[in-house]
């Protein structure tokens, strides 16, 4: 499949359809929702989320969602990825680096000194990818997931 212009567009009632219908690979369903991300997104302000859905053409390839909160307790969570989702049919292709690098130019625009991610090591996990978009790991949760960043 070849790639035309992806483009980033905010999640909408129309798009999150698509959005809920991505599909995944085998093995990826397990790193979905750590514990971590559930207690946050219960905690999660509409006024500091940012969540994308990446086009190609008409087609929703991917989901990005993450928050920008200036006033958190914690600082791994003022400029943090929570999830980011690409079609199985579209991984491989830039979809998912395309979406971090529009997440850390929002980022820029909004001051912030790096961008944090928390995940789940493991075979089929999200780590590999998060590597080679420059995350780095730095930390720990007390549930046993990585902390990693990309510093701006």
């Amino acid at each position: 499949m070849h790639m035309t212009e992806l483009r980033l567009e905010e999640l909408s009632a129309t798009t999150i359809v698509a959005v809920n219908a991505l599909s995944l690979k085998p093995g990826q369903e397990q790193f979905i929702a750590p514990t971590s991300y559930a207690v946050a997104g219960a905690v999660t302000n509409p006024a500091t989320a940012w969540q994308r859905v990446v086009l190609d053409g008409d087609e929703v390839v991917g989901f990005v969602s993450a928050n920008f909160d200036d006033d958190a307790d914690e600082d791994r969570f003022r400029s943090v990825l929570w999830r980011i989702n690409v079609d199985a049919d579209d991984q491989g292709r830039g979809v998912g680096r395309y979406a971090v690098e529009k997440l850390l130019d929002e980022a820029r625009t909004r001051g912030a000194d790096r961008v944090t991610v928390i995940y789940e090591a493991g075979e089929d996990g999200p780590e590999q990818f998060f590597t080679r978009v420059g995350f780095v790991p730095v930390d720990e949760t007390e549930y046993g997931e990585v902390v990693a960043e990309i510093r701006l």
